[in-house]
């Protein structure tokens, strides 16, 4: 699959069928990937704690919130959760500003969506959560900061990109079959000219 298919694939998905696991194996594709792409100084001091039993899950879940841009859904609906959960950390042992390492955490995140995708799987970029519910929850060590939470399951919904011009509005939506909506730009308007 060419990167422009996989790209358009990779969607934030919210909803999951349930009744495909996710192995450990799977997860650990997914990290081998994004360990090997670029990281700020190539100082590398980002570390992934992988959940994929449902107890684990399930408990990060609880600490998750989804799609605040629908705050009248509760998403991912009930029996629609991921299988899995990716937790993005940094080992502040490497270095303790956890600022400096925001892009490293977007390209690490979007390197496993993107292999995700190409498995047959999705997942979607979680920033809203409880930082020291997970923390505790997992019980990491104090060095540890979780930056991201990803989660990852065989989607089960439909996403579909539309376009539009800047006057219109970027919002995402769902209309009445619960069908996904997400509005992106046009190219030719979002070229600087010259």
């Amino acid at each position: 699959m060419k990167v422009k298919e996989l790209v358009k694939k990779n969607r934030s998905y919210r909803g999951y069928d349930e009744s495909r696991a996710v192995t450990k194996e799977e997860l650990l594709e997914l990290v081998d990937c994004a360990r090997l792409t670029a990281s700020t100084v190539n100082m590398q001091p980002l570390r992934y704690y992988l959940a994929y039993e449902k107890e684990t899950v399930a408990r990060i879940q609880k600490l998750t919130k989804w799609a605040k841009g629908l705050p009248e859904l509760e998403l991912p609906h009930p029996g629609k959760y991921p299988a899995a959960f990716i937790v993005i950390c940094q080992d502040t042992r490497v270095w303790e500003n956890t600022a400096r390492f925001q892009r490293d955490v977007g390209i690490a995140a979007q390197t496993m969506l993107l292999a995700a995708t190409e498995m047959g799987l999705g997942g979607c970029m979680i920033g809203s959560f409880s930082a020291g519910g997970i923390s505790r929850e997992l019980k990491l060590a104090d060095y540890l900061v979780p930056l991201l939470v990803v989660a990852i399951g065989k989607p089960a919904e439909e996403i579909v990109l539309t376009e539009i011009s800047l006057s219109e509005p970027t919002g995402y939506y769902r209309d009445e079959n619960d069908v996904h909506y997400v509005p992106k730009r046009r190219l030719e308007d979002i070229i600087i000219d010259e």
